[in-house]
């Protein structure tokens, strides 16, 4: 390696500087300012997910109410925020708490070694500037590093691609100045992305066609929050900003808990909603009546109904059918029909990536991370001194994301006082049923789904995207249910087993 540099020591690790990473961060500095704190970020700019994409219109799909820091009040007027907003609001956090001087881009962590022998993970990164290898130590590695491949966006196979003469953009590696004024668009897909881009590209180009295998359940929401506009007129910020962040969860928690009690009064409510923002006659069974139940997927947002605009006013158009093959004009369908088409924009998913691609090894042996189960949704069976932070599907990403770094700072405090410097999740009993550690059933999940960590059937090991109940669980509840603290284990004197407890790697708590 030619590393002869003595290896830097960090307490905590963090990898990812976007939404999650900044908060765990801020957290930690506040509640422990004693420990050293690093965080490598692969890319060379802070904000993760808001940096990456740049395409026409992206934002958020969730309200900036939840989607903000619990600790950093959402002050502009849009409740539904464009990705520069975020972005800023993510850059102004790190640079008020200090902790963007904390962050090394360019990082790019490949694999951590964890070593029972000194209690500390030798994390293994890479500088993508230099091309340089990179090793530092810490006690606790804390992965940030969302839920996707930021290198590349999936797209499926096309036949006939290669003959198109137009343009083909994946939303995550928009072209700097695409220029689409006066081109026909289509837009492949159906999800948060589609939505956002039809409307975006509809106020320059000639027309723009989102083209879908099938529908999607598509909610219209004033981009401004009324009550939160005079909550926040009347009351201190700090005050407003909590009650209308648990007036939203709330009422996000009530939707999901009757899609999934009373499917068919969910469904007919959508419907209307729809129905109401589409010109009469619309066929709307055929282009937005989904095959499934409403939150089995997430629901698309959509701004002030900006969306069904874009439609009424004839800018925009969807055709619900598959593509044969593209052609050096467009597509054709599998109905026969022909799509003509100058720029085509495949907003057709991400590629699932757990914990930064990196490849985890406990005591000299790898890590499978579809073996391991996950404790709380924050750790994983058998791994010592390892978080990883995946938000909710059902709700907000940060909601999740701030339980996570609440409960490490417990965890931590818990070790200082006992005096302990590893803490690892066992496995659940063997007969324990497991399930994926996600139940969407979105197509980048389900193609993924056998890369993930597993699920157990109830608490700690069970995630149950409810927010109210993590709270319980996760702020109030026990923080070492499942779990086993242990010193360093130097080589030259092996540790005897505690009386009565067999030594494997699967104790049941």
């Amino acid at each position: 390696m030619g590393n002869h540099m003595p290896e830097e020591h960090v307490d905590v690790l963090i990898v990812g500087a976007g939404l999650s990473g900044i908060g765990a961060a801020v957290r930690l500095g506040k509640e422990h300012p004693g420990k050293s704190l690093a965080i490598l970020e692969a890319r060379e700019a802070i904000g993760g997910t808001w940096d990456l994409f740049r395409y026409p219109g992206v934002r958020s799909d969730s309200d900036m109410f939840t989607l903000g820091y619990s600790f950093k009040p959402w002050t502009d007027a849009k409740a539904i925020a464009d990705g520069d907003s975020i972005r800023d609001y993510v850059r102004a956090t790190a640079g008020e708490y200090g902790v963007d001087q904390k962050i090394r881009f360019r990082h790019r962590v490949v694999r951590a070694e964890f070593s029972s022998e000194t209690a500390r993970w030798t994390v293994h990164a890479h500088r993508d500037d230099t091309d340089e290898p990179v090793v530092l130590t810490c006690s606790f590695l804390y992965t940030c590093a969302g839920y996707y491949n930021y290198e590349r966006g999936y797209t499926p196979e096309f036949a006939g691609i290669e003959e198109f003469t137009g343009q083909v953009v994946h939303p995550q590696h928009w072209p700097e100045g695409l220029d689409y004024a006066g081109k026909r668009v289509v837009v492949i897909g159906s999800g948060a992305t589609a939505v956002t881009l039809v409307p975006a590209m509809a106020e320059q180009a000639a027309h723009v066609t989102m083209l879908q295998r099938s529908p999607t359940y598509i909610v219209s929401m004033p981009s401004k929050d009324g009550i939160a506009d005079s909550l926040r007129d009347k009351l201190p910020a700090g005050l407003a900003y909590s009650i209308i962040r648990w007036k939203n969860v709330l009422l996000t928690m009530a939707i999901f808990q009757l899609s999934r009690r009373t499917p068919g009064l969910v469904k007919s409510m959508l419907r209307k909603g729809v129905t109401a923002q589409l010109p009469e006659g619309y066929d709307v069974d055929k282009h937005f009546k989904p095959r499934y139940n409403p939150w089995d997927e997430r629901l698309c947002l959509v701004p002030d109904g900006d969306f069904f605009k874009a439609i009424r006013s004839g800018r925009s158009s969807v055709v619900t059918d598959r593509i044969d093959r593209f052609t050096p004009t467009g597509l054709r369908l599998t109905s026969g029909a022909e799509l003509d088409a100058d720029v085509v924009v495949t907003a057709t998913g991400l590629n699932v990536q757990a914990i930064g691609g990196m490849q985890l090894t406990v005591d000299g042996k790898d890590v499978s991370l579809p073996d391991t189960v996950a404790y709380k949704g924050i750790m994983l069976s058998g791994v010592p001194n390892f978080a990883l932070t995946l938000g909710y599907t059902n709700a907000s990403w940060t909601l999740k994301a701030d339980l996570v770094s609440e409960y490490i700072c417990r965890l931590l405090k818990q070790m200082d006082a006992r005096g302990q410097q590893i803490v690892t999740p066992l496995t659940p009993g063997s007969d324990a049923p497991l399930t994926p550690f996600l139940d969407l059933k979105a197509g980048y999940i389900q193609r993924s789904i056998d890369q993930l960590p597993k699920q157990g059937p109830a608490a700690p090991w069970k995630a149950y995207q409810n927010y109210a109940r993590d709270m319980l669980l996760i702020r109030r509840g026990p923080v070492d249910d499942g779990v086993r603290f242990t010193r360093a284990t130097p080589a030259s004197r092996p540790t005897p087993a505690p009386v009565g407890e067999p030594v494997t790697d699967s104790v049941t708590a």
